[in-house]
């Protein structure tokens, strides 16, 4: 039995609470939060064994094996690397860091404390990414990929009105790309792997943030454009074209469905999933590569590729991050 601690307690780790107590294998022993009222009340809320308000206390528990973090993109490498320096294995939200050179330290440290490290990319885990890539073959070839997935968020009208809220604050690594351009960036290597060239452009709100962007992804015979926002909604839905059909997925973040079209129009459903919405999928991919080590490395470089393409995304566009200005000395920040 798995016994892990959560790292905040915002609607993503109430998810994944759900998911502990629907998946063999793991149990929740401590609930950690700045705030002791907030900790507690999540506590109590999911049935987990205590809370904290101390890291260390987190780090140094001898009745947590694994960390799920579930905090700001800013604090991820941080807080991750001090799990994973006292030997805990870690599952850390999407996107994992700030940047790649976080993301290699925090491999270093993994592999050197014998943890397994797992970017919480939860669309990936699910069964109809799984299925999507049983029956790519279909349509031959692949030329052209277009992914999609736009969201206007609820804290932009607060935005708008004067109120930043973390979400539009780039302070916290925060913005459209790290939010919900990731969604794009992460199965498109993941499926493809790294592109030969980048060209990108965003959309930038008056304190800098990036409110929407576009990649365009090249790779030897084939192009990919990713497009993605926080300000706007969409409403047309993926694409992966090659030369003898189309497959159109209804949404890149969650598939459920998706029709092959051949060359004449010819329409087939492929894939026909009831809506589900669960970090299930994820939960038990961790637990396995915790009980087996098999696929970490795997996933760990579908992580780097998606940082490399997201760093290089925002270099075009000039976005700067703090973390991207900090050392990175051991298991720690200057």
């Amino acid at each position: 039995m798995i016994r892990c601690a959560t790292i905040g307690t915002n609607f993503v780790a109430d998810w994944f609470m759900k998911a502990v107590q629907a998946c063999d294998g793991i149990t929740c022993s401590l609930v950690y939060s700045r705030n002791r009222e907030t900790a507690e009340t999540f506590c109590e809320k999911h049935g987990a064994g205590r809370w904290c308000t101390d890291l260390m206390e987190v780090a140094e528990a001898e009745d947590v094996d694994a960390v799920y973090i579930a905090s700001p993109n800013s604090l991820h490498y941080e807080q991750a690397a001090l799990m994973l320096s006292h030997g805990k294995h870690v599952l850390c939200e999407k996107t994992i860091t700030s940047n790649e050179a976080e993301l290699k330290e925090l491999v270093r440290i993994a592999g050197e404390n014998r943890a397994v490290l797992m970017e919480a990319m939860r669309s990936v885990h699910e069964e109809g990414f799984l299925r999507l890539r049983e029956v790519l073959p279909r349509v031959g070839t692949i030329r052209r990929i277009s992914f999609q997935y736009a969201k206007y968020s609820s804290r932009y009208d607060k935005f708008k009105a004067g109120i930043i809220e973390n979400a539009f604050n780039p302070e916290f690594s925060n913005g459209a790309l790290m939010d919900i351009g990731v969604y794009c960036v992460h199965p498109l290597v993941r499926l493809f792997g790294m592109p030969k060239k980048i060209i990108a452009d965003s959309l930038l709100l008056s304190n800098g943030v990036e409110g929407a962007g576009t990649i365009l992804a090249s790779y030897d015979g084939m192009q990919a454009e990713l497009l993605y926002s926080k300000i706007t909604n969409n409403r047309l839905p993926s694409q992966i074209q090659g030369e003898d059909g189309t497959l159109v997925i209804d949404n890149i973040t969650n598939i459920c469905s998706v029709v092959f079209y051949d060359r004449e129009g010819n329409a087939e459903t492929v894939i026909d999933l009831p809506p589900e919405h669960s970090l299930d999928g994820e939960v038990k991919d961790w637990l396995r590569m915790i009980e087996t080590g098999e696929g970490v490395g795997e996933d760990n470089e579908c992580s780097l590729m998606e940082l490399r393409v997201m760093d290089e995304a925002r270099r075009q566009a000039g976005i700067v991050f703090p973390a991207d200005l900090r050392k990175i000395t051991g298991c720690g920040l200057n």
